[in-house]
């Protein structure tokens, strides 16, 4: 099991004391609920520093990458995000601990979840908000539709669907950034009419390493280039039922 703090060293993400306090709290606060609800499946600290911190934190010098800056450039900037599906949490919460000037809104259509999801930006004193709602709402509602500059999901859905889920949030210009197992470049390819459609160009699915895991982790990039036709995202349940592709 790794260190966190050298493992983030490794992947290019320093983190300061207090951060590492942060992700300790998060964990305890992880642990905690995962007695009342079904927050994640990983039910111990290993597994959470290893499968939801390290692998948030691993994106970080991909999205760097696509917006042609260094790491410590990136944490230095002031982004606004959202993130689709957020459920306990990642990759926001670690994101947000990691680089202090982003401001996430974190979408999640289960209230219980989203109960969490405040709390622990209480407890934590990030700068998040929590929206309980369908991201199909969000995606049409004007104060949030192409407002973000960044864009990330993870385990929400296959990725011809979850793209018409999250790049009407992203602004002309931004990025979506989307954590996926082995069969990245299979989803990257069965997606490529809805990221289109959507007013998306895939940037590239990239290999990202974490630390002591030896599952291929990779993260699919997706540029908007142009805004997202008005008729998407479609009702409520029909991008999943009925994707894209």
């Amino acid at each position: 099991m790794p260190d966190l703090a050298q493992a983030a060293e490794s992947l290019g993400v320093p983190l300061t004391p207090d951060q590492i306090d942060l992700f300790r709290h998060y964990t305890d606060l992880l642990l905690a609920a995962n007695q009342r609800m079904n927050l994640t499946a990983l039910r111990d600290e290993d597994a959470l520093t290893l499968r939801y911190h390290l692998d948030a934190l691993a994106l970080l010098p991909v999205i760097a990458q696509a917006a042609g800056l260094t790491p410590d450039e990136l944490r230095r900037g002031a982004w606004r995000a959202a993130d689709v599906g957020s459920g306990g949490g990642a990759p926001a919460i670690p994101l947000a601990i990691a680089w202090p000037g982003l401001r996430y809104a974190l979408i999640e259509s289960i209230a219980k979840k989203a109960r969490f999801l405040e709390d622990a930006a209480r407890a934590l004193h990030l700068p998040l908000t929590v929206i309980n709602a369908r991201a199909e709402e969000v995606g049409r509602d004007p104060v949030h539709r192409e407002a973000y500059d960044l864009v990330t999901a993870r385990a929400v859905a296959a990725l011809p669907a979850l793209v018409e889920l999250t790049l009407p949030l992203a602004r002309v210009g931004g990025l979506a950034v989307y954590p996926k197992g082995p069969r990245a470049q299979e989803e990257a390819d069965a997606a490529r009419r809805a990221i289109e459609l959507l007013g998306g160009e895939l940037l590239g699915v990239e290999e990202i390493v974490v630390p002591d895991v030896e599952e291929a982790r990779f993260a699919v990039v997706v540029r908007k280039i142009a805004p997202t036709p008005a008729r998407y995202p479609r009702r409520p349940g029909l991008p999943v039922k009925r994707p894209l592709t």
